[in-house]
């Protein structure tokens, strides 16, 4: 009987943890024109500062870029080794901190973001971009023509009438409506006598009714009788009524404001109307739908190492100047020339020499 061999269940390949993101709007950014990637980059970097710069390079977008966060994912080094690394890396011109508004209007938040550049750049080449992106922030889009509705049905011109469909005054040429001519009579001709029918042109034409200012003035006297007015002071008062009304405010309003308050005793009702409609004229407003001006916000960059605010150019090396002052400080020195070397050498082996 043979035996059977059972081999265990192959076992699922470990899978390496994630790296945690930013919250929208925030985390890395790189910028434009970087060489691919080659073994040789940050070569010339120091051993810590390579090590950072790698694993920066291959962090995805919107990654988080805080030094607490780099520095759970990077076990080598703690945070403060991770701060030094990243002030240097922007003294190296690797990266740039900066704070760019998101939204507009009353919804305008302040998001930090971490641009980052396999390609090392000078100060001019990132304040040149930070300026651009800026640009590319604030403008709007470009207004587009609203097309007609596809529903819209296609209007044609109607045909021009037939010859025979025209009168015995009009041609072919009648199709076009001139301006229209009041023709000219026969100086000794008489005029012709109106139809029994038409109506006097008085009747005709509509009288047009008094306007809304001059009837809120007029119902002022209703609404408190020391108020009443003749209709000789409703016309007084009917411009400085109605400019009330084409600032917006509607009639309602100007009723409470002129009755509010009132003496006791009202001696001129007009002299009182026309102080108060001189003294408590509202202001201009806009309109509703009158389009506001977007607020323009300028990007800021922040001190790699103490995150002080700044315009790009105030911030060379994306350090302030404090921060700069002790980065230079804390340098280390640079080594001395061979040639310094053997002088300094062949001086100390003249001193040992014997006398």
């Amino acid at each position: 009987m043979a035996t059977q061999h059972l081999s265990p269940a192959p076992h699922a390949p470990a899978l390496s943890p994630t790296y945690p993101m930013a919250n929208p709007g925030y985390g890395k950014r790189s910028a434009p024109d970087q060489r691919p990637r080659t073994p040789q980059d940050f070569a010339l970097l120091p051993m810590r500062e390579r090590y950072v710069a790698g694993f920066l390079d291959h962090l995805p977008e919107g990654a988080a870029m805080s030094v607490k966060q780099l520095a759970k994912q990077l076990p080598l080094y703690g945070q403060q080794a991770v701060s030094t690394a990243l002030t240097a890396l922007s003294v190296a011109g690797y990266l740039r901190r900066v704070r760019c508004p998101v939204g507009a209007g009353d919804g305008t938040r302040w998001v930090s973001r971490t641009f980052w550049s396999r390609t090392a750049r000078d100060n001019e080449w990132w304040n040149t971009y930070l300026a651009t992106e800026t640009a590319t922030q604030t403008a709007g889009p470009e207004p587009e023509a609203t097309p007609p509705p596809p529903w819209a049905p296609f209007e044609e011109e109607p045909p021009p009438p037939a010859p025979e469909d025209l009168g015995p005054e009009q041609g072919p040429e009648a199709t076009a409506v001139p301006q229209q001519r009041t023709p000219v009579q026969a100086p000794d001709a008489e005029p012709a006598p109106p139809a029994p029918n038409a109506a006097p042109a008085a009747l005709q034409a509509p009288e047009a009714g008094p306007s809304p200012a001059y009837l809120a003035l007029a119902r002022l006297g209703r609404t408190d009788h020391r108020l009443a007015l003749s209709a000789d002071d409703c016309a007084a008062l009917e411009t400085q009524a109605a400019e009330w009304l084409n600032r917006g405010v509607s009639v309602d309003y100007l009723t409470n404001a002129l009755t509010a308050g009132l003496p006791t005793k009202v001696d001129s009702p007009v002299g009182l109307l026309r102080r108060r409609l001189t003294d408590k004229m509202p202001p201009h407003l806009p309109a509703e739908n009158t389009p506001t001006t977007p607020t323009r916000h300028r990007l800021l960059m922040e001190c790699t190492d103490c995150g002080r605010p700044a315009r790009p150019e105030n911030l060379p090396d994306g350090l302030c100047r404090p921060c700069r002052t002790t980065h230079i400080d804390q340098a280390p020195a640079q080594p001395a020339e061979v040639a310094d070397i053997k002088v300094r050498m062949a001086n100390l082996r003249n001193l040992l020499k014997p006398v």
